[in-house]
């Protein structure tokens, strides 16, 4: 580990362990985001494994399977949990179903009432359904996914132009540098939920579109702080000393000043994850977000305002949500702390 970090990083990285709150929120993030990218090993209405008949079958990730190939008697994709009761009673022949066995998609009506319904463990609706029917739990799973997804995206891309930009605005300096700084002043002015609005009115809404739409607006917080530390830093010496040995601009920037620029960009990466997630969520809670039916935690929370008759629904998601943006905050501050130049800490 010391080949690839330097004292002083690997310095920051034990000081990032010892802030156990901010460690052991990112030990519960990262398992999160395992479980959600591994969603469909567990919360899936496609069995993990079938033996029929001395054959083995994989269907989670592989090509759908008709029913007529386990004797179902139908040419559609096969119901594993029917599948399952008939295979019950055929000994050597089995099914393995995840412990979620629904999909986000999936509508379910045979509970005999009207959904929404309560949480079952016999139906295996372990967070009951919600008012299409549709398991809360697996709507979590992969809403999750989706939002994070998002998040991460839209940070990398949005950091890749405000980093760029905004080296170049203050090492570079002069009129391109007040061109720039003028842009971003009348482009912050434009009103970003109208631009929404706008957009969703006349296209149909789609994941890569709402990551633009965020890109175009997201880049603009970390240029100027990547402007402000630019400009003080070129008037280093090392930076003196990489001109005087004949360094270009390009090199100069990603060599010399990035490196002791990464404070920044790594303290303000996980409130920016933040951001981004309650984005989405807002939009989504707004009508303004993903179409229908991707799996969202602002239409589930619509769901639970809208049915507070149910508050299995509205208590999920909160929950949800509320866990997800108190562990990235909790990470973010013990980022901070860890990263802070000055070598204070309140934690100790």
């Amino acid at each position: 580990m010391a080949s690839f970090f330097s004292d002083l990083t690997l310095k920051k990285l034990r000081r990032f362990r010892s802030i156990r709150r901010g460690y052991y929120a990112f030990c519960l993030f990262m398992l999160m985001v395992l479980l959600a990218l591994l969603a469909e090993l567990w919360v899936n209405n496609r069995a993990l494994l079938v033996k029929y008949e001395g054959r083995l079958y994989f269907p989670t990730y592989g090509a759908v399977i008709p029913g007529d190939s386990f004797g179902l008697g139908y040419r559609y994709e096969t119901d594993y949990r029917e599948l399952k009761r008939l295979l019950a009673e055929q000994p050597g022949n089995w099914v393995l179903l995840p412990p979620v066995p629904w999909s986000p998609y999936e509508q379910d009506y045979s509970a005999g009432s009207f959904p929404p319904n309560a949480p079952s463990l016999e139906s295996r609706h372990f967070l009951g359904t919600d008012s299409s029917g549709r398991d809360i739990l697996a709507r979590l799973v992969y809403g999750f996914r989706t939002a994070v997804g998002f998040a991460f995206i839209a940070l990398t891309a949005s950091y890749a132009i405000g980093v760029m930009l905004g080296c170049l605005m203050g090492f570079v300096g002069g009129k391109f540098d007040l061109l720039f700084q003028r842009f971003i002043e009348i482009w912050s002015q434009v009103p970003f939920l109208y631009v929404i609005m706008i957009l969703v009115s006349l296209t149909h809404p789609n994941f890569m579109l709402f990551v633009a739409i965020n890109v175009l607006f997201g880049w603009m917080g970390i240029t100027w702080y990547m402007r402000t530390l630019t400009y003080k830093e070129k008037a280093r010496d090392y930076v003196l000393a990489a001109r005087a040995q004949g360094a270009g601009t390009w090199r100069i920037i990603v060599h010399h000043i990035l490196p002791n620029t990464l404070m920044m960009i790594v303290t303000l990466a996980p409130f920016t994850v933040v951001a981004n997630i309650s984005l989405l969520t807002a939009l989504d809670y707004l009508g303004f977000g993903l179409a229908p039916p991707t799996p969202s935690w602002g239409e589930l929370l619509r769901q639970g305002v809208n049915n507070l008759d149910a508050p299995w629904i509205v208590a999920s998601v909160v929950t949800a949500v509320s866990l997800v943006l108190i562990t990235v905050s909790f990470i973010g501050e013990a980022i901070r702390e860890a990263f802070d130049p000055k070598h204070f800490s309140r934690y100790e």
